[in-house]
Parts: structure tokens; sequence; C-alpha cells
């Protein structure tokens, strides 16, 4: 049975048939907070702090530098380093199991002792702080902004969804506008990569699901209208998030998350209150390549340079770091999938975004909720 439409939402007033929409849309505000990063470094030595911010800087620095990186070899004057945050010693590191350590996101595999050649090298770092601070170095390859295959109606987070000129992303998860009239518009959630287009779309832009490269057309397989969307900055400017909101009609989403059982959808939700990421906390998510995955956060605090092709290189604050031991927490076309804890609340942690090396990369959903003025509707 088709499912009815809800009289709770306003559904769009479009054409469906017109691709591309209308021009102009209105850049939404708001980065969040940074008071939940005191919480992550508890513990974290006053060397390591300092080693962690004369890093990100550099990082940021960076960014212009390296805009239209396609390469790994664009990272050599780098120092090899795409991306620092703060996580929890290895082996290899030189500390006691469990205590705080530099991580360094390298773009090629290199000792613990070259990477603290770099520190040791970077502006702002004294041969103290650089000689003390304990060093776990995970490499990624080149990250890349990453880009449930079937149609689905009416349509659950986790699937396959697009716009009309991207190839394919995954449909996060639901949500409405948090003040009028945008409180009575039922919104897909993903990132700007997916929806938006990496900047170059229209507000009013079909959104396909399944994505483009899973078959989707416009307007056949029309479920939403890009509503809003955040811009990414690029030229070594700092970005906190890669989100946007398609309008959908309620007939044709549903605001379960969903994954296969062998060829049986299982559907869930997941809780609408979101809580702050930590290291070590196991999360989970279901997305349009890997489906349903477990993993853990193993750094947060992660300053990265992400690369978009020919968009070019962006640099992100605040973000977290997931791996899965022994396998693959996502895979491009992954990109947009709400992360959330691995328990029975399956609280909101993140928002996917980009990966490489078998790391998964993602912003905090409350900078994301906060950026775009809405709330979870789960």
């Amino acid at each position: 049975m088709a499912k009815k439409k809800d009289p709770e939402f306003e559904e769009p007033a479009v054409d469906e048939s017109a691709v591309p929409g209308e021009d102009g849309f209105t850049d939404p505000t708001g980065e969040g907070s940074d008071d939940a990063l005191t919480e992550a470094y508890e513990g974290a030595s006053d060397a390591l702090l300092e080693v962690k911010a004369a890093l990100e800087a550099q990082v940021e620095s960076q960014a212009a530098a390296l805009e239209g990186a396609f390469s790994i070899s664009a990272f050599a004057d780098a120092g090899n380093i795409q991306g620092v945050g703060v996580g929890l010693a290895d082996m290899y590191s030189g500390a006691a199991p469990g205590d705080p350590a530099i991580v360094l996101y390298t773009a090629e595999p290199t000792s613990p002792d070259s990477a603290r050649a770099v520190i040791a090298s970077a502006a702002g770092v004294s041969a103290a702080a650089a000689g003390e601070v304990p060093v776990t170095v995970v490499p990624t390859g080149l990250i890349d902004a990453q880009p449930h295959r079937f149609r689905m109606r009416p349509a659950p987070g986790g699937i396959s969804v697009g716009h009309y000129k991207i190839t394919a992303g995954t449909f996060g998860c639901l949500s409405r506008g948090r003040t009028a009239p945008r409180s009575s518009r039922l919104m897909i959630l993903s990132n700007n990569h997916v929806l938006a287009n990496s900047n170059a779309a229209n507000i009013n832009d079909c959104i396909a699901q399944p994505g483009p490269a899973d078959g989707g057309k416009c307007p056949a397989d029309q479920v939403a209208v890009l509503e809003s969307f955040v811009r990414i900055l690029f030229g070594g400017a700092t970005n906190y998030v890669d989100c946007a909101t398609g309008w959908a009609w309620s007939d044709r989403v549903r605001k379960e998350l969903m994954y296969l059982s062998g060829s049986t959808p299982v559907y869930f939700g997941v809780s609408s209150t979101p809580i702050a990421p930590a290291v070590g906390m196991t999360v989970g998510k279901t997305g349009r390549t890997t489906q349903l995955t477990q993993g853990r956060i193993t750094a947060v605090g992660v300053a990265v340079n992400v690369n978009y092709g020919a968009a070019g290189v962006a640099h992100f604050k605040d973000q977290m770091a997931i791996q899965r031991p022994g396998g693959t927490f996502s895979a491009g076309g992954d990109s947009g999938s709400l992360i959330w804890t691995y328990d029975n609340a399956r609280r909101p942690v993140g928002l996917l975004f980009a990966g490489g090396g078998g790391t998964t990369f993602a912003n905090r959903i409350t900078r994301v909720l906060d950026a775009l003025q809405i709330n979870l509707y789960t």
C-alpha cells in the first residue's frame, strides 16, 4: 500500500519536471560550540596541546597550497601530514596504553620517528614539546570526500540518494526546521556534496532516490528538492560541516533507517537527542555502499584537509575519526550517513562526509544541526 501524504507537513510547491531548479539560495549560519573540546582533551598535557595547535595551524595553511591536489605526492612538502587529532597511544608511540597521543593522518606510511621530525620542525612547537609528546601515525592515502543502491518508496535513511548531477551518496535521516516556515517542512539530511553538488547546485534542484550512479533520474525518481546547504569553503578557509537538506514529499520518505538482512529490509529508529563524541565510543552507521557497520571513534578535534576533486581541497576543523578494527567502516557512496552510538539508545553523534585508508571522518552532528537550523525528526 502506498504511503499517504502527512498533513502535518507542507509539500514542496515546485514543478517536479524542472531540472535544474530556480536560482538563488541563502547560506545558513552557525558553527556550534567548542565547549565540548575541553572534555575531549581531558588528561592531555600542555605539551600535547601545544603540538596539536601548531600542527592544526600547519594543516590549515596547507589547504590553499594543495588546491587541486589529486595525488599523494602533492603532500610531500606538507610533511606527509593530511590531518591531526587527539586520540589514544598505540604500541609504537612510546606511551602507556590508553594515554592521550597526537594522531597524525598521513598520505603515506611513515615511522613515528619521522613523524616526530616533522613535529620538531613545525612552527610554534618547542623542542621540549616535540620530544615529549607520544605520536600515533595513521596512514590514510589521499583523503577524498566519499561520492542500498536500489529504489525504495517510501525511502528510508541509509539508502542511495543524490543531486541529479552527482554520482550517489546516502540519505542520512529526516529533519525539520527549528522555526516557521521550515518547521513544517520534512527534510532529508545529508552532505553538501551529496545534495548540493559541492556548492554548484541551486535551491529547488531535483534530488533523486536512488542517486544517479544507481539509476536514479529526474523527475521520475525525485523524492525531494534542494532546500538549504552550508557552503564548503576552499582556499584555506576553515570549515566545520559538509551538510545540506532536501525538502521531501512526505509520502516518498520515512523516518526509519534500514539495512538488509540477506534480501530483507530491517527498519530501525534512532534517537533525536545528540551526544558528544568521545575517544573509544562505539558507533554505527548504515549507508549506501557498506550498509550497516560498527566502528570506534579513535580521535576527536581532528583538523584535516579533504580533497573534493575539481572543486578543490577544503580544510576542516573539529572533526572525529572512526575506524573499524579488522574491517571497513565506510566506503565511497556512504557520505551523508548518520553516525550514532552502537547501543539501544542509538544517539546521533556525527554526519559522515569523508574517508581514506580505512579511516572515516565525520562532522559533529550538533554543529550540523546548528549550521542548518534544524532538529532531527526520528
